[in-house]
């Protein structure tokens, strides 16, 4: 089964940046269409960004402008460039490989890796 790899969390005062990585395993990554979600206790697991295999992306409206999904299909991974960070960007990050592309959004695949915890402070 495939596995996700989630590092490049951590804490940072709001304003700043990180950039987040995921590794995926399989042989088949530049076929599947990849995304980042964030889940805060409590609270269901949210789609922040997706990429397609043509590599055209989507964006939640909360992040547009401010961060950024890539994928490089030569290392299997793909990332998350965030900018502007705010406190409401605190949150567990996962990222999905292998999910559903439609109109509307992404639906993802049944599994999932640890996360990395991105922690903004005001």
């Amino acid at each position: 089964q495939v596995q996700f790899v989630e590092s490049g969390g951590g804490s940072v005062q709001a304003g700043g940046s990180l950039r987040l990585s995921c590794a995926a395993s399989g042989s088949a990554f530049s076929r599947n269409a990849a995304a980042w979600y964030r889940q805060v206790p409590g609270k269901q697991r949210d789609l922040v960004a997706a990429i397609s295999i043509w590599n055209t992306t989507k964006y939640a409206d909360s992040v547009k402008g401010r961060f950024t999904i890539s994928r490089d299909n030569a290392k299997n991974t793909v990332h998350l460039q965030m900018n502007s960070l705010k406190p409401e960007d605190t949150a567990v990050y996962y990222c999905n490989v292998g999910g559903t592309w439609f109109s509307a959004g992404y639906y993802p695949f049944r599994s999932w890796g640890q996360g990395t915890q991105v922690t903004v402070s005001s």
